[in-house]
This record gives structure tokens, C-alpha cells and sequence, in this order.
């Protein structure tokens, strides 16, 4: 291959080649006092800064996730305490119920006791007027069968006299 054809600055020659090396020494050390110093200072915090809102992150994320655990412990104890006293509400009204049957069958059977009471004293009373009524009836039927049957006084004597014997023959 000719190099010769080549364009000047495809192919420099040794004396532009000097300088050119020379002018990347210069900018090169230049770069190397004061560029590149600072342009790793700047590297580095920037890295400081990422690791930074990284840790942070971490940390806003596991306080996320104890937030989060905390909720649900919360909610769980909330429905524990739910169903506590959904319980004791189950409780007391199954008392209250069982207190007004108990309730309810004593007033029964205190109403029967005093239904039967009032049924015997009724028929109590009920049996006194009937006997009364027949007392009544019978001396009334008596009182007339002796006023027929003992119109003379021949008639009252005899039946004097048959009562006495009786009343002897008891003795």
C-alpha cells in the first residue's frame, strides 16, 4: 500500500506528530491536575448521593413493611376483638332469653297455681250454695210433707213418739 496518495492529515509527518503529542501531554496533564480531580469528586458524590437514597430507600421501604405488618396486626386484632365481643353479645342475649323463659314459665305456672286456687274456690263456693240450696229445698219439702202428713194431732204424737223410740234405740 502507497502511503504517498494519502491526504497530509491521514499521514502526518514527524514534526506534526511532535506537537500533537505535545499539545496531549499538556491537556492531558492540565486534565490530570485539575479535571479529572474534580470530575471524580463529582463522581464520588454523586455516588455518595445514590448510595444514600438507596440506604433511604431501604429504610423508607422496611418502615413501609413494619407499617404495614402493624396495619394487619391492627386489623387482626380489631377483628379478635370483633368476634369477642360478637360473642359476649351472643352471650347476653342467649341470658336474657333464657331469663325471660324462666321468667315467663314462672309467671305461667304462678298464673296455673292461681287459676287453680280460684277453680277450687269456686267450686267450693259452688258446692256450699248447692248444699245450701238443697238444705233449703229439703226442709222446705219436709215442711210440707209434715204439715200434710201431720195435720191432726194424733199424727204429730205418733211421729213424736216413733222419734223418741229411735233416739232411745241409738243410745
Amino acid at each position: 500500500m502507497d502511503f504517498s496518495k494519502l491526504p497530509a492529515i491521514l499521514t502526518p509527518d514527524l514534526g506534526l506528530l511532535f506537537w500533537m503529542l505535545l499539545a496531549f501531554g499538556v491537556v492531558f496533564f492540565v486534565l490530570a491536575k485539575y479535571g479529572f480531580p474534580a470530575i471524580i469528586n463529582m463522581v464520588d458524590e454523586r455516588k455518595k448521593y445514590i448510595d444514600e437514597s438507596l440506604k433511604k430507600a431501604h429504610e423508607a421501604s422496611e418502615r413501609l413493611e413494619n407499617i404495614r405488618q402493624e396495619g394487619e396486626s391492627i386489623l387482626q386484632e380489631a377483628r379478635d376483638r370483633q368476634a369477642q365481643i360478637l360473642k359476649e353479645a351472643a352471650e347476653t342475649r342467649d341470658a336474657i332469653v333464657e331469663q325471660a323463659r324462666e321468667k315467663a314459665r314462672e309467671e305461667g305456672a304462678r298464673l296455673l297455681d292461681d287459676a287453680r286456687l280460684a277453680i277450687n274456690q269456686e267450686r267450693q263456693a259452688a258446692i256450699a250454695d248447692i248444699r245450701k240450696q238443697v238444705a233449703e229445698l229439703s226442709v222446705e219439702v219436709a215442711e210440707k210433707v209434715l204439715r200434710k202428713n201431720l195435720s191432726s194431732d194424733q199424727a204429730q204424737m205418733d211421729l213424736i213418739d216413733c222419734m223418741l223410740d229411735e233416739v232411745s234405740a241409738n243410745k
